[in-house]
Order: structure tokens, then C-alpha cells, then sequence
């Protein structure tokens, strides 16, 4: 797909706001600029665009108003930050958008609401009835009580969860730099800027590279772990710069950035929301035979699997790796770990002598399964069969 869907024609937009643009360091809230983003969420709003805005901001705003110095924050004093300022960013927000007549809703989200199914659901329906309601969700991560181990530590993935949870038609995300390139632009005077992106392949990952500013805790690495998230679930993506203002504007007038492509197969419904998890229980390795067969639409048998990784659940999400190392597929694991490592390797005929019950022939069944990766390139010698 090459045709550039316009912002304005889209249905749904998600758009992601970077603490940097947001927040100026020693002077705080960055005003004229939000003032500005909300006049361009108003035209799309006039438009018949439901708009969602994924804004960062909350601890930077809150060591500006607490006066913490530079420098990295231990957990308590970035609890605390965020405590301070989502109340002046949310205000900020309400402020800005009711200038044009638009109520903001807040919405402030953790790992687990959209991790486990019932808050995933739960938090859709808000979402729902905010824009039924018309009013613009404003959604952050809930910094306040989020740990380092369980959170997502950046907005980037946060808003393309988001993004496939609404069924949005593009996911925007704006930060300090203006697209894609093939290597750090700041590192290398020689990278090359990419404005179209058809697929999100190995070469595409690699060009990632690292946080860039002290406020943003996201890089190019998230942005495109958020890509892989939107795009499998046909949703496109912007990567823009938003140092400018009324940057929604300057994108709808040709401003330099770059564009990834929906998936033409995007998963939907059950499997947006197993493709979209950020943390599997576990990993099953398997061989390439049974990647050949997954390709083809087939269950995960357990006579393909070489290694079981990690301790999980039945139900709970797993990565399907090649032996390569790759990620091709996520899923939900029909076995607990432990009777997933006494079968792998086990013909589906054999799980019964094994376990001493006829358990489920698929160690994750198709319907349940859904394919993160390409098909990896061919040998010469397979080329040439």
C-alpha cells in the first residue's frame, strides 16, 4: 500500500505528544505550543475526526513545579513528580481544548490494563464512550503508582496499544525528530532519511537507535516496537517532528516525515490484543519445520518445539521464536511450562503417555496465534529450486 492516507480523512486518530515538546525544562509548560497542538485537534474535530491524544509530561512538569534538580530520578521522586504534575498537565489540556468547545476526558492507564483481557476490555469501553460522548481522551501511564518492573516506561508503545485497542485508522507520533533514518542522524551525518516505510522488517529495526533527550524516556527503538504494534493491526503511522508549531497542521501541508504502511492482512478482534502484548510469559523455540507450518495458517504443534524459555500459565502469552532467534509469532500457550517442557518434541499422539491425560493436541492453536514476522529470506540454493 502506497496511497498516504490525509489525517483529515481519517475516522480515527491517536496522536502522541513527546515530554520534550510539552515541557521546557527550566521554564515548565511549554503554553503557546500546546495552545497551538489544540487548534490543530479542533480542525480535525471540525473535520468529523475522533482525535486521542497520548501525552507524555506528567514527571517533567512535576520536578519543574517541585524543583528537582537534573538528572535520573529515583522511583519514589518520579511517583511523586507525576503525582504533581498529571494535575497541571490535565488542567493544561482541559484549558486548552475548551478554548475551542471540547471537553477532555483523562485516562491514565497501567501495564496491566491492557496486559490482562477484562481491563483491556474495560478501558476500551471507555475510550468508546468518551468519543460517543465527543469528547478528546487525554491518556498518559499512571506514573504515580507504576513500578520499574511493571509499566511500560514509555508512551510510544502505550499509544499504539492504545491505537489498536479504538481500531484508530493512524497512530502520530510526535517527537524531536522529524522521521526515519537509517542510522541516528545525530551520530551519523551520512543516514539517509526514509519517508516511506512499506513494511517494518529486520533492516528497519536495526536502523533504532536510543533515548535522545533527558525528558523522553522513548528512542527510535520504541517508536518502532510501537509500529509493529499499530501496523499489524492496520493502522498506519506518522513519525514527525513536532518542534514546529500547529504540527498536526504542517504534516496535512507536506512537513517532512515518515509514513509506515498498514499491514494489507492486519489481525483483528481477539488477536489485535494477543499481537499487541509487550511482555510474553515465555518463549517456545521451535524448529523450521514448524515454521514453514505456521506460515501456512497451521497450529503450534509440540513436535516442532525444540526449548521452552520462561514460567507461564495455560492462557498466558508466549513468543514463538525460530531457531534463528527471531520472534515470528505470539500466542496464547494451550500448557502450563512445565508440561509444555514434558512434551516438546512429542508427537500429539503421545501427550496422553506422557501426561497421563488427553490433553489439547495444539501447544497453541492457530485461532489463538498470530504471526509477528515476515517470512525470513530465502537461500540462493532455495531461490534457485
Amino acid at each position: 500500500m502506497t496511497d498516504r492516507m490525509s489525517l483529515a480523512a481519517c475516522r480515527r486518530v491517536v496522536i502522541k505528544i513527546g515530554s520534550a515538546l510539552l515541557v521546557d525544562r527550566a521554564s515548565g509548560l511549554r503554553k503557546t505550543w500546546l495552545d497551538a497542538m489544540c487548534d490543530d485537534i479542533a480542525e480535525l474535530a471540525a473535520k468529523g475526526v475522533e482525535v486521542l491524544v497520548v501525552s507524555s509530561g506528567a514527571i517533567a512538569m512535576g520536578r519543574t513545579v517541585l524543583d528537582i534538580g537534573s538528572g535520573a530520578l529515583k522511583l519514589e521522586e518520579s511517583q511523586a513528580a507525576a503525582a504533581v504534575g498529571q494535575i497541571a498537565l490535565a488542567r493544561a489540556w482541559s484549558e486548552g481544548l475548551s478554548r475551542h468547545d471540547l471537553v477532555a476526558g483523562q485516562i491514565l492507564l497501567t501495564l496491566g490494563d491492557t496486559e490482562e483481557r477484562r481491563r483491556y476490555l474495560n478501558a476500551r469501553a471507555t475510550l468508546s464512550q468518551l468519543m460517543k460522548l465527543k469528547a478528546v481522551p487525554v491518556i498518559n501511564e499512571n506514573d504515580t503508582v507504576a513500578t520499574t518492573e511493571i509499566r511500560y516506561g514509555d508512551n510510544d508503545r502505550l499509544a499504539a496499544r492504545v491505537a489498536t485497542m479504538v481500531g484508530a485508522d493512524m497512530l502520530v507520533l510526535l517527537s524531536d525528530i522529524d522521521g526515519l533514518y537509517t542510522a541516528p542522524p545525530h551520530l551519523d551525518p551520512k543516514a539517509e532519511f526514509l519517508p516511506f516505510i512499506p513494511a517494518i522488517t529486520a533492516d528497519i529495526e536495526a536502523m533504532a537507535g536510543g533515548a535522545a533527550s533527558e525528558l523522553s524516556r522513548g528512542g527510535m527503538r520504541t517508536k518502532i516496537d510501537a509500529g509493529k504494534i499499530a501496523t499489524a493491526a492496520g493502522c498506519a503511522m506518522i513519525i514527525a517532528s513536532g518542534k514546529v508549531d500547529h504540527p498536526l497542521r504542517a504534516i496535512m501541508d507536506g512537513a517532512r516525515h515518515s509514513w509506515f504502511a498498514p499491514s494489507p492482512e492486519p489481525v483483528k478482534g481477539w488477536k489485535t490484543w494477543i499481537a499487541g502484548k509487550l511482555v510474553p510469559a515465555g518463549r517456545l523455540v521451535i524448529d523450521d519445520g514448524a515454521e514453514r507450518a505456521l506460515l501456512t495458517g497451521k497450529s503450534l504443534l509440540p513436535a516442532g518445539v525444540r526449548t521452552i524459555e520462561g514460567d507461564f500459565s495455560r492462557g498466558d502469552t508466549v513468543a514463538v521464536m525460530a531457531l534463528d532467534g527471531r520472534e515470528i509469532a505470539r500466542g496464547l500457550s494451550g500448557y502450563d511450562a512445565q508440561e509444555a517442557r514434558l512434551i516438546s518434541g512429542k508427537k500429539s499422539a503421545d501427550i496422553e503417555g506422557v501426561l497421563g491425560y488427553a490433553g489439547r493436541a495444539a501447544m497453541v492453536h492457530r485461532d489463538d496465534l498470530v504471526m509477528t514476522a515476515a517470512r525470513k529470506a530465502k537461500s540462493k540454493e532455495e531461490a534457485n529450486a
